[in-house]
């Protein structure tokens, strides 16, 4: 569909430039060049820092020079995932969602309006001649989604405004005033492989129909994880069978809930009919336990083939960490009510070719809270023989009930729209922890339109939703206050 014929077609025009050009993390240069070129030429000041982080900045209209300057923030990377059996290369092909019910939504794929729309909604404000502002500038950051790694690498001193709107949140109505910190563990160990057992039947094991989601924002649901969902399969047919398992793959990224895994094995062929009974059963019990949020779980085993195995001592050694390993909601938070504190997604895991490879992300509101639940998730793993590292940490965003913008945004909020807004904390990482951090003085609020299903295909956006986030960030950036 023409994406730039939705209404309002000045943020809509840039949301389809930005499905139009591919933009997975780490691999944002292209974009990034096209932005930058596209600003030069409407003569917008352009830097490009250290980090490949893009920052346009645009005058103050006549007589608002005198405004507190604003930041208007967004990243370009998104997360790529699609469904088995969808065939689209993420690094050359172009979104191509469809309009249903008043969402605009990638069916097959992940859509990218986290956080293409709030990108496009900073490039509208670039591209508008008719909204009123102080001194504005647009950061688009890099890598988000693969671990803040724009954000981090943001050079303090760069950013002249004051106030920052981070465009990345996906609830229209609610103001975000703090979020999560986090960081990943990623764990490494090797096996040695055997000759498959003679009389070895040799099948796929695959879990799939999971819903899948945030693994921040939706941690909390009690949705399933494909990948404890497979183990927790396996360790129970070690109790029925002399299972062999051949390789593992579960999980595509690290910042989602895996929806999907799979797993090749081994075991005697005398015991076929009895495995594919405790498979039933387990899929059975899988959607009884998983009623209302993921019972679409499907438990499958079609033929494969395979030549080695892995070495019982090492099978055991890795299942077993991995089915230790923590999911989900470590413990909710004592200050904000309804709010998961810390959390760990077991979002990755790969057994192949006598290499062991899985990525577990962990956050908290409290940074003690995710550097310990981490430790934890290392000394698990050093017990079982992995080497361990964790990268890419980064500090959690504060809440400031008292923040200025906040109560300009409450206020033009009711204005605009004649309700009152929800304020809330998010569990999700933004990128506002780390660059306060580098700009302690800057204040910050975090807004967006309804997005749904982000990191997981069937990822949608609420095009009304869009308007009413238009709407708003004009009539805030005119009632931003002069400097004191």
């Amino acid at each position: 569909m023409n994406i730039a014929a939705l209404e309002p077609t000045i943020v809509w025009e840039h949301f389809q430039t930005l499905c139009d050009i591919p933009r997975p993390s780490k691999h944002e240069a292209a974009l990034r060049d096209y932005l930058k070129g596209w600003a030069e030429l409407r003569g917008l000041e352009t830097v490009v820092d250290k980090a490949g982080n893009l920052i346009v900045r645009k005058a103050a209209t006549p007589g608002m020079e005198d405004r507190v300057g604003v930041v208007l923030q967004g990243h370009l990377d998104m997360v790529c995932q699609a469904n088995t059996g969808t065939v689209h290369d993420f690094f050359n092909d172009p979104i191509r969602p469809v309009l249903k019910d008043g969402w605009l939504i990638a069916e097959n794929t992940t859509l990218g309006a986290d956080n293409g729309i709030g990108v496009a909604l900073g490039l509208a404000v670039l591209t508008s001649d008719d909204i009123a502002h102080g001194p504005v500038e647009v950061l688009m950051t890099l890598d988000e989604e693969a671990g803040m790694g724009g954000a981090l690498g943001l050079e303090p001193g760069l950013l002249q405004g004051r106030m920052l709107i981070n465009i990345d949140t996906e609830e229209w109505g609610e103001f975000y005033m703090g979020c999560a910190g986090g960081i990943d563990v990623n764990a490494r160990r090797s096996y040695q492989s055997q000759p498959l057992p003679a009389g070895f039947e040799v099948r796929q094991l695959t879990v799939s129909g999971l819903v899948g989601g945030h693994s921040g924002a939706d941690i909390h649901l009690g949705r399933g994880n494909a990948n404890k969902v497979l183990i927790r399969l396996l360790r129970e047919l070690e109790t029925v069978t002399d299972l062999r398992v051949v390789s593992f793959n579960g999980g595509t990224a690290r910042n989602a809930l895996a929806r999907e895994a799979f797993a090749v094995v081994a075991y005697p062929a005398a015991d076929g009919d009895k495995l594919a009974a405790r498979l039933d059963a387990f899929q059975a019990l899988m959607r009884f336990e998983l009623a209302g949020v993921d019972e679409g779980v499907s438990i499958a085993a079609n033929l494969a083939s395979a030549s080695e195995v892995l070495a019982p001592a090492d099978q055991q050694a890795i299942f077993r960490a991995l089915h230790a390993a923590p999911h989900g909601v470590k413990r909710m938070s004592q200050r904000v009510g309804g709010v998961v504190e810390t959390s760990n997604n077991l979002g990755v895991i790969s057994i192949a070719d006598g290499k062991v490879f899985t990525n577990l992300m962990v956050r908290s509101l409290l940074d003690s809270g995710f550097q310990n639940l981490a430790s934890e998730i290392v000394g698990l793993f050093q017990l079982a023989g992995f080497e361990v590292e964790t990268e890419g940490g980064y500090p959690g965003w504060a809440p400031n009930p008292a923040s200025p913008l906040l109560a300009l945004f409450q206020q033009v909020y009711r204005q605009q729209f004649g309700a009152d807004s929800g304020v809330q904390v998010i569990h999700a990482g933004l990128e506002c922890g780390i660059i306060g951090a580098k700009y302690p003085q800057m204040d910050m609020v975090s807004f967006g339109p309804n997005i749904r299903g982000a990191h997981a295909p069937g990822e949608r956006v609420e095009v009304a939703s869009v308007g009413k986030a238009w709407q708003l960030l004009q009539a805030v950036l005119a009632a931003v206050p002069a400097r004191a």
